[in-house]
Formats: C-alpha cells, structure tokens, sequence
C-alpha cells in the first residue's frame, strides 16, 4: 500500500495519482479558503510548456492548443465542505479493500488528482483540452468558481464535450436532475396559549402541507435511456413566537429534485399545483441536464471506460455545461454516498481505474472528427 507521512510543501506530480489524492487533501481548501491549493496547482503546472495557463480568482485553467479537430473541458473543484476532525488523510482496509480516508478524498480532490496527474503528462491528446480547477463548488451558486469564469472568459467554456470529475465510483452519470428549494407559509392570528381560541395556529395549518409531502410518490423518469429518480421533502420548519403565544406564521422548506425532462419553469408550476393555495416562495433553482450520453464524442468515451451510464441524481456543474449546448458527463473516482460524511473515503481502485478510463480515451486515436 502507498506510504506517505507528511503533507507536502508542493504537489509531486510524478506520484501516482493516488498519493497525489493524499497530498492534494491534505492541503486544507474549505470553500472560501482554496488560495494556497490554487496557487500550488498554478505553480507545478506553469513549467509545463504544452499547457497555456489561465488564473482567474481561486480557478485554476490549463489548456492545449494543438489544432485538433475538436475540445473535450475536463473540471473539477478543489473546495471542500467543512473538516470534522478527518485530515490528515490516511490509508485504511476494511473487509480486505485498500482506502484513503479524509475529508476530499471522494468529494473531489482524488477526480482532481487525476486530473492533474494527465494534464501534466499527455501533451500529445487526441482532443484539445481544457482542464479546470475551480473553487466555491459546495457553497451558493453566486460564488462558484465557474459563474465567475463564465462572466470573465465565456470563451474558455467553448468545446465538444465535458467531463465533471464528481465521484460517480469510477463510473460514467450522465446529466443531472434539477434542483428546487421553496419555501411555503401559512399565516393565522396571535393570541395566549391559554385562550388559543381566539386566535388562529398557524403551525397547525402545516398539517395538509406535511401530509401532502408524505403521502407525495415522486417519479421515476426515463430520459434519453437513462431513469431519474426524483424526489420531493421537507427539509425544514419553522414557527412560534414563544411557549404562551399562539403563532400566526409558520413555514416548511422543501427541497424538489427533479429529472431533467422538466425545465425550473415547469418544476416551480408543479409546486404551484400541489402548495397552490399557500404562499410559495422560490429560494433556490438550478437547471436539471439530460443525460448527454447522444453525442460522438461521449458514445466513444462511453465505449473506453466500458459501455454502461447510469443517471446522476444530484445536481453538479454538468448542467451549466449543458445549457450551453455542451453535452456533459459526470466521472470520478469514489462512492457519492460518501461524500461530506466524517468517514469520507475513496477506494484506491476506483482512482485508478478512473485515470486509466481517462488516460486510455484521450491518448488513443479513436475520437470522432468532423467532415
């Protein structure tokens, strides 16, 4: 198994890519604070003389320009959710199978690592590529690395095809489903708790709400090939004024996600439908993707890596690479059911199972041209 004891001063990215997982996670990025593993990420990849280097904020853009018929972008976030006590990375096995553990190592700096690791080493792609490292992934949208790139240099988004290095188990997701928080009040009169019958319980006028959420069968939706599960919950409540006063205003938050054969517009009408008689009030929205499996370039990056897409429930950065008419997938190393856990960890297999997909389908000769 790899060994490593210390974290390192700057990233060796001659190591394999998976002690190149450890040494990336173990330079601490939580969202807000990616500064040193972006300036790290600029360095050891600036002596490279194939790549062209592009430093906006806290993102990281490293590209070819070879002249090739046509331009895979390959992203990945360098931030993290907060720490809870799980850095330094370290090696474990459990039931005979060998993982790195800590904060990152899933969600996604062992995607990242791998990415690295190609764009210092294949300067003779297939494809031109577009590799990018950006921060403030796992905070709002207004902040994510990408917007802002995208609103500084939208020519650096221009290409045939995409690839989110979210932790997928080293398989290919394709898309993503939409993502809709709402907020739905009611509203009664304020009186003592001890004559409650002059006045009207806003919180009790919940009740309808939270029986319609639990009694709600969300769908399973077939797009492009591949099923999307949706689902719809309360994801919060709140009312009261004090333990003698009856309230006059409570509300429930409820996250929808949605497949992505709905548009936000058509996801916020079917919340209408069902809370139309409360007031609704839209928090947060973001475009689902379809799949984006339909396209040459993916049907052959399908092929390399072994033929089999699965559908990406939650939302990533896919979808912004979708509504630019980019077909996008999702493929990294680690198990999503593991990301943001305190028990965050990553099977080494799946690292290198992910760089040789990666590695394999951009080095060989088999990508389709135009004409």
């Amino acid at each position: 198994m790899p060994t490593h004891d210390a974290a390192p001063a700057i990233l060796d990215l001659t190591a394999s890519s998976i002690d190149l997982t450890r040494q990336i996670c173990d330079i601490e990025s939580v969202s807000g604070d990616e500064k040193s593993l972006a300036d790290v990420i600029e360095s050891v990849l600036s002596p490279f003389g194939h790549l062209e280097i592009i430093r906006d904020g806290d993102t990281v853009v490293a590209r070819t320009n070879l002249g090739r018929a046509q331009r895979v972008v390959i992203a990945g976030h360098i931030d993290t959710v907060p720490l809870n006590n799980n850095l330094p990375t370290r090696f474990e096995t459990i039931d005979g199978l060998d993982y790195l553990w800590g904060r990152g190592t899933v969600d996604m700096k062992a995607g990242v690592a791998v990415q690295l690791k190609l764009a210092a080493e294949l300067d003779d792609p297939a494809v031109d590529i577009t590799w990018m490292w950006y921060d403030h992934e796992e905070v709002s949208a207004e902040l994510n690395g990408l917007t802002r790139l995208a609103a500084n240099r939208p020519d650096l988004f221009a290409g045939d095809f995409a690839i989110l290095g979210e932790p997928t188990r080293s398989q290919i997701e394709g898309g993503c489903n939409g993502n809709l928080r709402i907020e739905v009040r009611t509203f009664g009169l304020r009186a003592h708790s001890a004559r409650g019958w002059v006045g009207e319980n806003a919180v009790h006028k919940l009740a309808p709400i939270l029986n319609t959420l639990a009694a709600y069968e969300a769908r399973n939706v077939e797009v492009d090939g591949l099923v999307y599960r949706e689902g719809l919950n309360a994801v919060g409540i709140s009312g009261g004024v004090a333990g003698n006063i009856i309230p006059d205003e409570a509300m429930v938050h409820i996250n929808y996600r949605f497949a992505p054969n709905r548009s936000g517009d058509e996801a916020i009408a079917h919340m209408h439908e069902l809370f139309g008689d409360y007031e609704i009030t839209v928090v947060d929205l973001a475009e689902g993707a379809r799949p984006g499996l339909d396209a040459p370039l993916a049907q052959h990056f399908l092929a390399a890596v072994g033929g089999v897409a699965f559908p990406k429930y939650g939302w990533t950065d896919v979808a912004r690479f979708s509504a630019l008419g980019i077909p996008a997938v999702n493929y990294g190393p680690g198990d999503p059911l593991k990301a943001h856990a305190d028990d965050e960890r990553v099977l080494l297999e799946q690292i290198t199972d992910c760089e040789r997909g990666l590695r394999a389908w951009l080095s060989a000769d088999n990508t389709p041209r135009h004409g």
